[in-house]
């Protein structure tokens, strides 16, 4: 029976250094862990495909805390059942010692365990809606500033119409006259065709 530790952080900035700190202080293996930089919206992750590969029944999956699984009330709770029922793998949430599946549970340990774990998997994913939303409300107010997102559209500089006429009259290559300008090809294909 092997001890797992899965680990996700959202992005490829964010540093997992906490968890790992946690799951070495709770003995799991470094061997042992599964790391994931990706979103929690769903389970399409490498690493934790990876992990379900290995598990196998009489193994503990440990997680630092249960939004760390995911952030989708639904796939979290079916992805517990798959764990726990199906595979037979007990499952330790650090955060929260009410969620320990392991063994010597009596019945109302479970019924706790089950009814903590929905009411975390809710507050998870409403708080994936609740960022979504603050993101949206955000965006909008910064536009509403005047703020302009992407890139800067580009200038076209002061010898730009005696640079196309070169072009249309066949002077310049679409290259040399994105060349002069300082300019990809495609950016002066693009703007000899506005």
């Amino acid at each position: 029976m092997n001890t797992y530790g899965y680990i996700r952080v959202s992005t490829r900035d964010q540093n997992e250094d906490r968890q790992v700190i946690a799951m070495e202080a709770f003995g799991v293996d470094s061997g042992h862990l599964v790391l994931d930089k990706q979103s929690g919206k769903d389970f399409d992750r490498p690493g934790y495909r990876e992990l379900l590969g290995k598990l196998k029944a009489g193994d503990t999956l440990v997680i630092k805390s249960i939004d760390r699984l995911g952030r989708n009330y639904e796939e979290i709770l079916e992805q517990w059942r798959l764990l726990t029922k199906e595979m037979g793998v007990a499952i330790v949430v650090l955060d929260m010692p009410l969620l320990d599946t392991r063994q010597g549970r009596d019945l109302t340990g479970v019924l706790i365990a089950d009814i903590v774990l929905q009411l975390l998997s809710y507050v998870a994913q409403t708080e994936r809606e609740f960022n979504r939303q603050r993101q949206a409300e955000g965006i909008a107010a910064a536009k509403a500033r005047g703020v302009h997102f992407g890139r800067r559209r580009l200038e076209r500089g002061q010898n730009y119409e005696a640079v196309l006429a070169g072009w249309k009259r066949g002077e310049l290559s679409g290259r040399a006259a994105a060349r002069e300008l300082g300019v990809a090809v495609a950016t002066f294909q693009r703007w000899s065709r506005e």
